[in-house]
Formats: C-alpha cells, sequence, structure tokens
C-alpha cells in the first residue's frame, strides 16, 4: 500500500480539498451593508467567528465511511468456465489495513456475507500476543504469518477447506521477518497469500523491492512446476496507466514507476500467470481497490488498482469471473472475489 502522508499532502497522489470556510453568506450571518466602513466588517466576521462557530459549514477533508450496508449489497454471481462449468470455489484477497481496527468496523461480517471459500488478509499489523479472540470463525481454519515488528505488514489465511500443507516466507530473512507470504497447498492446486514490499516515500526502498521481484518469481516458478498456482494479494503496483486515477503525475511515486510495473509484468511473463481481473475486463476504467484516507479520495474514486488475483495458465479453463467488491468498507481496500469451477 502506498505510504500514508503524516502532515504535508502530496498533490500529485491525491486531489486538493475542495474548500474550506464558506463564505459569509453561506454561514447565514448578516451581510454587511456597504455603507458600514471597513474595520466594521472586519470586526464584524470576526465576532462571528468566535462566537458563532456552530454556524460555520466547513468542506470535511475527510469523510471516510467505514461501516459496509450489507444488505444493500449482491454477493451473487452466475458465471461460468469458457466451456460452461458453473463456479463452485471462491476465492477472496483484501488488504484489511490492520486486523484488529477492521473487525470494529465489522470486517468479520463480509466472512458471513460473501462467505468465500478462501480469504487472504494482508496487512494485519499485529502480533501473535494481540490476536483477538474474534478471528475464530465457525467453518473456516485459520492460519497467520506475523512480522517480528508489531503493526506492521501480516497476513491471515481463511479456508473452508483445510490444506494439506501450510508453510510461510520467501526463505529470504529480510522479507520472511515482515511476515509477508503464506503458501497452502491443496489437492490439485497452491494458494499463495502475499504483501508484496512497498518501494516507500521517494523510492526509499525501491531496490528492495527489486530484490524481491526475481525471488518471487522463482518461487511461483517453482510451486507452478509441481501444481497450478493461485496468487492472491497486494502487489504494490498499479501495472498500466488505466490501473490508477492519475498516472502522469505519479511516474515516480511508489506503486508506479516504470521499475516496478516492469517487475510486474515479468513476473505474469516468467510465471506464465494471468491478471484475473484484466483478463475479463481489459477495458474498465476506474477500477480500483485503494484509495487514500486523505481528500476524501475513495468519494471521488480517486484511486489505484493495487490487490490481484492471479492464476497460473494451467487454471484458466477454470476461470469464471473476478469482481472489485468497491462498496466494501473497512479499510483504505476493498476486496478483489474470484471465481473458479475446480
Amino acid at each position: 500500500m502506498p505510504p500514508k502522508k503524516k502532515s504535508k499532502v502530496d498533490s500529485s497522489r491525491i486531489p486538493s480539498d475542495d474548500g474550506n470556510l464558506e463564505s459569509d453568506s453561506e454561514t447565514g450571518n448578516p451581510i454587511e451593508k456597504k455603507s458600514k466602513t471597513a474595520n466594521e466588517k472586519k470586526s464584524k466576521r470576526k465576532k462571528a467567528l468566535s462566537t458563532d462557530v456552530d454556524n460555520i459549514k466547513v468542506t470535511p477533508t475527510f469523510q471516510n465511511k467505514t461501516s459496509t450496508e450489507f444488505h444493500e449489497q449482491d454477493f451473487s454471481n452466475v458465471s461460468k468456465t469458457p466451456d460452461g462449468k458453473k463456479w463452485n470455489i471462491k476465492v477472496a484477497t483484501w488488504n484489511v489495513d490492520g486486523l484488529r481496527a477492521w473487525i470494529k468496523k465489522g470486517g468479520l461480517a463480509y466472512l458471513e456475507h460473501e462467505s468465500p471459500d478462501i480469504l487472504c488478509l494482508q496487512e494485519t499489523k499485529c502480533s501473535e500476543s494481540k490476536l483477538p479472540k474474534e478471528v475464530v470463525v465457525p467453518g473456516y481454519h485459520t492460519y497467520w504469518c506475523f512480522s517480528e515488528a508489531d503493526g506492521h505488514a501480516g497476513l491471515g489465511l481463511y479456508t473452508k477447506v483445510k490444506p494439506d500443507t501450510v508453510s510461510y516466507g520467501i526463505r529470504i530473512p529480510e522479507f520472511d521477518k515482515e511476515g509477508r507470504l503464506i503458501i497452502a497447498e491443496y489437492n490439485t492446486f497452491y494458494l499463495v497469500n502475499v504483501y508484496v514490499p512497498n518501494s516507500g516515500r521517494k523510492l526509499v526502498t525501491l531496490d528492495k523491492r527489486l530484490k524481491w521481484n526475481p525471488k518471487f518469481q522463482e518461487l511461483i516458478k517453482d510451486l507452478d512446476s509441481k501444481k497450478p498456482v493461485i496468487v492472491c494479494g497486494d502487489m504494490n503496483v498499479a501495472h498500466q496507466e488505466i490501473d490508477i486515477a492519475n498516472p502522469k503525475s505519479n511516474k515516480r511515486n511508489a506503486g508506479f514507476t516504470q521499475e516496478e510495473r516492469d517487475g510486474f509484468s515479468e513476473l505474469l511473463k516468467s510465471a506464465c500467470l494471468t491478471d484475473c481481473f484484466r483478463h475479463i475486463h481489459p477495458d474498465v476504467k476506474g477500477a480500483f481497490t485503494f484509495w487514500t484516507y486523505l481528500a476524501n479520495a475513495r468519494k471521488k474514486n480517486i484511486g489505484w488498482r493495487l490487490d490481484y488475483c492471479l492464476l497460473s495458465s494451467k487454471l484458466m479453463a477454470n476461470f469464471c469471473d473476478c469482481c472489485i467488491r468497491s462498496e466494501v468498507y473497512g479499510s483504505d481496500h476493498c476486496p478483489v472475489v474470484t471465481f473458479l469451477h475446480l
């Protein structure tokens, strides 16, 4: 996920505010007569601002909706494979931007309404000792990959069918201590839940990201040589210009550098993976999965598509559909859901 600003807003990444305090006429305060002197007008305005604060209208910079109106959502899907077989497996992925906060915002209700067979979570930001008891959900086996640093990275996996094996990490200590990879082996496929390293503000960790890319490609190719692979997670890159609201102003920002985009292209090519959403929706614009909390970006749909489901070429005959749940709230990301017949 692109890094969050603390005090200064990078105007190249998010829109500017729509406004601040309204004019006097919009506050409901009396309009001064033209015969008043400039000093009298200034004094009058100052008094109104200091004594009638409740009447001043402010355009909020932050209007972050956090709860989902699940009863208004349609989670049904009637998609089929190219040869007409209806889907029977639903795989979802969601960067929750903090597991404990996500739970407080009603995130676990998503499991009930979506009812995915597999749900991959990223950025749980929770140590094992602070794992909430609420994470136990009937009907699901759960697995967690923790970062050594509390409040950083981390993964979770919910699955209705217990995997044959579960392993963790990419076998590089620099990355594995951050909790970035879960590999679940099932009878006919591997499921990879991943949180790819971010290149950082001013690209301070771009070299780290570029070190990750070939190692991850190697891992996926090795797994695919044994069984087909499903890769789900926050890839921290908007692959093409169609995948970001403001491509021109973000060329050298984390998540849209040419190096990162080329690395993602190489992953798709070398590991024989397909971007599920773009496969079925090649020309859809405004399809984003991440919006900064600043400047009301989500409401304006000023976003990035950073979250993906990638399928091994061996599974494309089993692919039915992929959709973005942009109306599901609880994080600065939203879920991505893939439907398969397996």
